[in-house]
């Protein structure tokens, strides 16, 4: 425990970096450390039960959701999304990827539920930004970094998204966070209930998340952190106080970064995971093992925590990839490029600066949250030192 408070401790005082949550667990046994502070004024220690913007460690539990509807027969993976999702029922694509957006052509298949979920629908983030029909993506959708109460609600946010052309067919790139807010959406539509009162009450309640959803009640504001930014000083900048967008409901939730949550919550979502798709603790009916309740089949929790990229799909996005496949939702590690990356780790990196990931092999979880907005895709040396102290070296 000491040495892990002192691993993230180090990190504070001489950068931007307020405080920080670190979680490891394995199995049965759980080490946390918080350390610093809430906010830059440090009136607020850290405590473990403190509620961060975890951003894209949304897109996991988004996806786990869409599986719980393949589960059901809802739909199924090979199923095309314009069912539920008629505005991409007849998408176009840029004939380049760098042409202008009305230099288009007919997709040559239709979006399946597959597609969606393994990022490869045709609309996203690539490595570069500059691409015409990816500037549509900030402009007409707010896409990047969080901000909940700038998106307009689904359904318009869905006739904008019908206007942008795809980068690429259907299947043949990997490309960052549009599909996750899509699969938000097709959660909502093909359950007839919002995303929001969905994961309340298949994922959260049934796993005691009682801290994660899309905004932070009155009630808890006092254990929320703030969201800052490297200013241009190398302080913290403030980019949105407890107070601010996560206070009130959003319009358009997003399944791409829209969630709070805590160290515990998310570590009960990982575990559920491990467990393949039980929740040993959950209220219900038994369906599970040891008396647990199952929330997915083992067969959709494989599917989450595969890797279903080839080389070339993955090249295809170029993006936060290296050594790294995609399962649903999070990325799956395929080599050992560092200490920390096990083949098989399935999780994420947040914008936030905040990361979690499981490893089947071992059933550890390691879950780090910040409240600093990362400035690219190289992780933080907090990030590093944090994965390096939790593999052991």
């Amino acid at each position: 425990m000491t040495e892990l408070r002192d691993t993230l401790a180090r990190h504070l005082g001489s950068g931007p970096l307020p405080g920080a949550v670190g979680l490891l667990a394995v199995r049965d046994r759980v080490e946390v450390a918080a350390v610093g502070s809430a906010d830059v004024e440090g009136t607020t220690p850290m405590a473990r039960d403190s509620i961060f913007r975890i951003a894209s460690l949304t897109k996991p539990v988004v996806a786990a959701a869409l599986m719980m509807l393949v589960d059901e027969g809802r739909l199924a993976l090979a199923d095309p999304v314009d069912r539920w999702l008629p505005e991409l029922a007849s998408p176009s694509v840029v004939r380049t990827p760098a042409g202008p957006v009305d230099d288009v052509v007919p997709a040559v298949r239709p979006i399946t539920v597959f597609d969606l979920l393994t990022s490869r629908a045709g609309h996203g983030f690539p490595a570069d930004f500059s691409l015409p029909a990816v500037g549509l993506l900030f402009s007409e959708l707010k896409q990047g970094p969080p901000q909940p109460q700038l998106v307009a609600p689904p359904d318009e946010w869905m006739a904008a998204l019908a206007g942008i052309p795809l980068l690429q067919q259907p299947g043949e790139a990997w490309l960052y966070n549009t599909s996750s807010d899509i699969q938000g959406v097709l959660v909502a539509r093909a359950s007839g209930r919002p995303l929001p009162e969905f994961l309340a009450e298949r994922l959260f309640e049934p796993l005691g998340m009682a801290d994660t959803g899309f905004e932070v009640p009155a009630g808890k504001l006092g254990r929320f952190t703030g969201y800052y930014r490297t200013g241009p000083d190398g302080g913290a900048e403030l980019v949105d106080a407890p107070d601010g967008q996560w206070s009130s409901r959003p319009a358009f939730p997003s399944g791409a970064g829209g969630l709070v949550s805590t160290a515990d919550d998310w570590l009960a979502f990982a575990r559920m995971l491990l467990a393949d798709g039980v929740a040993a603790n959950a209220s219900g009916p038994a369906t599970g093992a040891a008396g647990g309740r199952r929330l997915l089949s083992a067969e959709s929790v494989r599917q989450l925590t595969s890797d279903h990229l080839t080389e070339q799909q993955r090249a295809g996005g170029e993006l936060f990839l290296e050594g790294q496949g995609w399962g649903f939702g999070g990325s799956v590690d395929v080599e050992a490029i560092d200490p920390w990356n096990v083949p098989g780790r399935y999780g994420w990196v947040g914008g936030t600066g905040t990361a979690a990931h499981l490893t089947p092999s071992t059933g550890a979880v390691t879950i780090l949250l910040t409240q600093l907005e990362l400035a690219g895709p190289t992780p933080p040396a907090v990030m590093r030192d944090f994965w390096r102290y939790a593999a052991g070296g």
